[in-house]
């Protein structure tokens, strides 16, 4: 049985060490480790994290008995159009294909849904297999975009969107 819980700000550390047990499955196939290593500092420290929780971020960890296995991020965008962003969904490996990342994205839409949001919107490295989950899950591609996070790495994502 999966349970989710809102993270609350002593929860901040057990998303970090989640996202360095997910990223390395995730991402080794699609960038190099330095920028794996890059991304993980610079998006998932206790300071950014905290300030993210802070501005209106609403973080669930999913646990199954006991163990904490997943977790995904969320925050309005835009607030005049009703758009929120999910940020981050990441499942331990050994977890995948258990249904919790479906739990986790069905609870992101119910929770944007009851606070008005008509879209849903996320970025995807174009070469992720997520990306197919995300359409599955009723997202389609919006639009491609390539985006300088610093260090000389990029991102070069799809957006997709999900209408609510």
């Amino acid at each position: 049985m999966i349970y989710l819980r809102k993270a609350k700000e002593e929860d901040l550390a057990i998303i970090k060490t989640l996202a360095e047990q997910t990223w390395p499955t995730a991402y080794s196939d699609i960038i190099s480790a330095e920028q794996i290593d890059f991304m993980l500092e610079k998006m998932y420290n206790q300071g950014e994290l905290l300030e993210q929780l802070r501005n209106g971020h609403t973080f669930l960890i999913a646990s199954e008995m006991h163990e904490d296995v997943g977790f995904a991020g969320f925050s309005v965008i835009d607030s005049e159009q009703r758009i929120f962003k999910l940020h981050k969904l990441y499942v331990l490996p050994k977890m995948h294909g258990k249904g919790v990342g479906k739990i986790l994205i069905n609870e992101v839409f119910d929770k944007v849904k009851a606070e008005g949001g008509n879209f849903l919107q996320l970025n995807v490295n174009k070469a992720n297999k997520a990306k197919d989950f995300y359409e599955k899950a009723g997202f389609y591609i919006k639009y491609s975009t390539v985006l300088d996070i610093g260090n000389g790495f990029y991102m070069d994502d799809y957006v997709m969107e999900k209408e609510l």
